[in-house]
């Protein structure tokens, strides 16, 4: 059995809901999520909040696959969650699924990265 088949998945939205290009944030059973539909179709989850000073990552920008936050400007790959400036920090990535047209996001043990934390 694999790992993929033990854990929950909770229902998001519709894949129709999220634009390709387009980042945008969810409450998924307790956790902030962002989900990030990039050009192409892959669809990533991620904590939605900045792990400097939780700040909203869907009130920054989201370009060419790296996600800005708004406060600082720290900027994170969309695809890995790895930060990017600075490189030392990174983003909490959550197992997601697109099954009929769904997106389902699983939280089971994952907690967000925080600075100092």
């Amino acid at each position: 059995m694999s790992v993929d088949a033990v854990l929950t998945y909770h229902p998001v939205c519709d894949l129709d809901d999220i634009w390709e290009g387009e980042a945008v944030e969810f409450e998924v059973a307790g956790h902030d999520i962002l989900v990030v539909h990039h050009i192409g179709g892959e669809v990533a989850a991620l904590q939605a909040l900045c792990p400097h000073q939780d700040i909203s990552l869907a009130e920054g920008s989201f370009e060419n696959g790296v996600l800005t936050c708004r406060a600082h400007l720290w900027q994170f790959d969309s695809r890995s969650g790895d930060g990017l400036n600075p490189s030392d920090c990174r983003l909490a990535r959550y197992p997601v699924r697109v099954r009929d047209g769904k997106v389902l996001v699983s939280v089971d043990g994952i907690a967000p990265f925080r600075v100092g934390a």
